[in-house]
């Protein structure tokens, strides 16, 4: 089987959706698939050309004229490397091999990793759609999406070459007893609430630290409402860090305090680290969270629900030592090598179906 990925770009800067496909890419490449990438490139292209996955260059910066030639650059990748699937984990990715589908003769599977995104419905021009949460794919098929074509696959990426090993990975020392999370800087990760969260528990944890771990858009809105807090000198923001786990493993809680979530990759990464984690009940959080038997969930954008169960796992320590357990509880099923299997059985859908007369990979029109 060959399988043509389309990403925007292959950044190794803590983008989720990249390091779905990545960690998928590489472990298709392992289990014997042919696998190309076409992107505008990125950090992680060298980790993917080591193991044997080729790499396409495709700019579709959204200009008519440019898009107009990374249709003809699709065209071309579709024409050399003859791929039996695409997967398309982007919506421009989609609609360019939507269109050439005309002309190729191919199985496309859309991929919807981001929930919060109105064009991801588009998705559903797909022959499937992968959706990281069954709470994912509930509102692709409430917003149109047939139902018929939609199946759940989990972001299972533990054990991928993309992460090092946590036996290989130094903690670092933080101050005071940690609250940690790992996320983008912007409003859509609830930030704003949790250093809100987090001034509430001053008199029950006076020695407690807040580490926000990554970058974005935003950030400078929540230093400034940092500076502005009681507790200004207890906020680090630390940027983005190549190595997150480092802080996971010195953490005595871990929290996602997102307002939408379409599942949450760190949440796994948190769970192997053996963390405590709190996490708002948003989309497919409970999903990666064992329907909330390995975190503690309150609901999204309630600062005093969430403040206290930040108290509640810094100052009882048998209840924090009990959610760590809980935490690693059946962690072993989130093996890249399933996620791959699944997505596996996705594409021999369509493939056994309309493609079964044809020679995938077959150009039927230039």
């Amino acid at each position: 089987m060959r399988v043509l990925h389309i990403l925007n770009d292959l950044t190794d800067r803590g983008n989720g959706i990249v390091n779905t496909a990545v960690d998928l890419a590489l472990e298709q490449a392992r289990q014997g698939l042919e696998v190309a990438v076409a992107s505008a490139g990125g950090g992680y292209q060298p980790l993917l050309e080591s193991a044997g996955v080729r790499t396409f260059a495709l700019d579709q910066a959204r200009r008519p004229v440019q898009l107009l030639r990374a249709m003809r650059s699709l065209g071309a990748m579709l024409a050399e490397f003859r791929p039996d699937i695409v997967h398309a984990h982007m919506c421009t990715g989609m609609l360019l091999a939507w269109l050439l589908k005309h002309f190729y003769r191919f199985a496309l599977i859309g991929h919807v990793h981001n929930v919060h995104d109105r064009q991801s419905v588009m998705m559903g021009l797909a022959d499937r759609v992968i959706a990281a949460s069954q709470s994912v794919a509930t509102t692709m098929g409430a917003q149109g999406i047939p139902k018929r074509k939609i199946r759940v696959v989990l972001n299972r990426t533990l054990d991928s070459p993309r992460c090092p090993s946590l036996a290989g990975i130094e903690p670092r020392p933080l101050l005071g007893r940690s609250i940690v999370t790992v996320c983008g800087m912007n409003h859509r990760k609830g930030i704003r609430e949790l250093i809100r969260a987090f001034e509430r528990i001053g008199s029950q944890a006076p020695d407690a630290h807040l580490y926000l771990v990554g970058d974005g858009p935003d950030r400078e809105q929540f230093e400034r409402q940092a500076r502005a807090s009681s507790r200004p000198d207890h906020i680090h923001f630390e940027g983005y860090q190549a190595v997150p786990q480092a802080y996971m493993l010195s953490a005595e809680v871990f929290v996602l305090a997102s307002r939408r979530e379409s599942f949450g990759l760190v949440l796994i990464e948190a769970r192997q680290a053996g963390c405590a984690i709190v996490a708002t009940d948003v989309d497919g959080v409970r999903e990666a969270l064992d329907l909330g038997s390995a975190g503690l969930l309150v609901p999204s954008g309630d600062v005093n629900a969430l403040a206290q169960a930040l108290a509640l796992m810094l100052t009882d320590e048998h209840q924090r030592s009990q959610w760590r357990t809980r935490a690693r509880a059946g962690i072993a099923s989130f093996h890249v090598e399933r996620m791959a299997s699944e997505i596996k059985a996705v594409y021999d859908e369509p493939l056994g179906g309309e493609l079964s007369q044809g020679v995938p990979g077959e150009v039927i029109l230039k």
